[in-house]
């Protein structure tokens, strides 16, 4: 598959994707280099869709976006050729948010129609690299495989718009600024590039990034089979395993729509402070076995194929000693990058109740943390039963 920059023509109605394509978003603030990390990419063979060049286009001379825009805001927002100003469309918007919404909703639905074209039309093999600079301020992260923030400080920022596009310092400033924040975007990445060094260090980079975890995820998503691993051993509780737990959940959800009325973060990732393996659990609530199954298209769309012969959980005897009470289905990531586990469980069965059981135990008993990983399953499952029972405690 050679590297291809789709360029963007006329709109059209929005097409229904029917192909697991690898989806990533990448984004990042005016002036941190997010150009630069898609030609690379692009080289590397991956389709990429600028966002910004199908929003000119969909405006273009002769469209019906540019009519519904002169409608919106009048003939002073062409050039005299009659094509669109944008500098002069950008200074009726810039403070106004009114019309700056009224804007995006004659061009946003064209320009997500036009992509889902072009992803429709894109290789079977495809890596999509859709370029959106306004990804985190439009809320589009969840319908991401991956995104991938470029990120460099606000002085190289500034000092890049005022070298490469003539802009004034305080211009510069107001641009970024009237962004996302720093802060905002990495909430929303699976992975920050920083580009405050030089070419080839962001080169590397992207390079690495294409290799290690882009072209492994493609396969592993086209094949529906969930990523490899080994063993893993515990490591330091991550502040970030709750964040990351729920950028996996609202993917999820964005993927499922009212399928998917319950996603919990369980297992010890979910417990402040407790070491545990580097897997992110979570659990999917289901009316049924059967409905669970009817998931298991979608949800490998979504990143997270099943994994086969994983249809329960090992009874624990205290709880409910029939095996049938404990069916369940397991999906797993099928991301290398991020190691995760989804559990598929019929809303109050033993194995759901277990499931949140577990981590609410671990939150409230300081002594069994301590001892949480000398335990085999059974024996933790034992413990926090008798805890359940003499708190009285319920799932929420």
């Amino acid at each position: 598959m050679r590297g291809l920059a789709v360029p963007g023509v006329s709109t059209g109605r929005p097409v229904r994707l029917t192909k697991p394509v690898l989806r990533v978003g990448l984004t990042g603030g005016i002036g941190a280099g997010k150009s630069e990390v898609a030609r690379r990419l692009a080289g590397h063979g991956a389709v990429v869709i600028d966002a910004d060049r199908l929003a000119r286009e969909v405006v273009a001379p002769g469209t019906d976006g540019l009519r519904e825009v002169v409608e919106a805001f009048g003939e002073r927002v062409l050039d005299p050729a009659g094509g669109l100003d944008r500098a002069a469309l950008a200074k009726v918007v810039f403070d106004d948010e009114p019309a700056r919404r009224r804007l995006e909703a004659i061009i946003h639905p064209r320009v997500r129609a036009r992509t889902a074209e072009l992803i429709a039309a894109a290789p079977p093999d495809a890596v999509v690299v859709n370029d959106v600079p306004l990804l985190v301020e439009v809320g589009l992260a969840p319908s991401y495989h991956l995104v991938v923030v470029v990120e460099a400080a606000e002085s190289t920022r500034v000092a890049r718009l005022v070298a490469d596009r003539g802009m004034a310092e305080p211009e510069a400033r107001a641009r970024i600024r009237s962004q996302a924040s720093d802060q905002a975007r990495r909430a929303a990445a699976d992975v920050v590039l920083d580009n405050d060094g030089s070419r080839e260090a962001l080169h590397a980079a992207v390079d690495a990034l294409w290799r290690q975890r882009l072209l492994p995820f493609e396969r592993q998503l086209r094949l529906r089979r969930p990523s490899p691993r080994g063993q893993l051993q515990p490591v330091p509780y991550d502040p970030s395993w709750p964040a990351q737990a729920e950028r996996l959940a609202a993917r999820l959800r964005h993927a499922l729509g009212e399928r998917a009325p319950r996603i919990d973060h369980i297992g010890p990732t979910a417990v402040p402070g407790l070491p545990a393996r580097d897997v992110l659990d979570l659990q999917l609530t289901v009316e049924s076995l059967a409905a669970a199954d009817e998931l298991a298209e979608p949800l490998a769309e979504a990143g997270f194929p099943a994994v086969a012969g994983a249809d329960r959980d090992e009874p624990v005897p205290a709880l409910d000693p029939d095996p049938a009470g404990w069916g369940k289905r397991l999906h797993a990531n099928a991301d290398p990058g991020r190691p995760a586990e989804l559990h598929l469980r019929v809303a109050g069965s033993p194995g759901w109740w277990l499931g949140l059981l577990l981590p609410a135990w671990l939150r409230a008993d300081q002594q069994a943390r301590q001892h949480y990983h000398r335990l085999d399953s059974r024996q933790a499952a034992d413990r926090a039963a008798r805890w359940a029972a003499a708190t009285g405690w319920q799932p929420a």
